[in-house]
């Protein structure tokens, strides 16, 4: 029921090509978050990502622009935390985005990854 819920909201999933939406991403134009948890962020992300996991969005509401796009992404097409991140966000007026991309579909088409120090 989930998925097809996704599958029948393709307004809520953003349309930027990988590349555009990195370099929106390095520009500052947009802002991307993984909403995974703390851990699965530090081993690889999304250059230019932001860690906020999905139970920590409605306290960290502050970081998050009004005025840009935001696009959350997580484990991939069928994870669920960018769902939850969209209805939160999209609720209290946030643009938000969904990517289907996790970091294994990033790096299968050979874009690079980030890692945590």
């Amino acid at each position: 029921m989930a998925l097809n819920q996704m599958v029948a909201e393709p307004g809520t999933l953003t349309q930027l090509d990988r590349q555009t939406l990195m370099s929106r991403a390095k520009r500052g134009e947009v802002v991307v978050i993984d909403v995974r948890p703390t851990e699965e962020y530090e081993l690889a992300h999304l250059p230019f990502a932001r860690s906020m996991p999905v139970d920590e969005i409605a306290s960290r509401l502050a970081e998050l622009p009004k005025n840009k796009d935001i696009v959350a992404y997580c484990r991939g097409p069928f994870c669920l935390f960018s769902q939850e991140a969209y209805q939160l966000l999209s609720a209290k007026g946030y643009r938000i985005h969904k990517l289907l991309d996790g970091v294994s579909e990033w790096q299968a088409a050979g874009m690079p990854l980030a890692q945590s120090h």
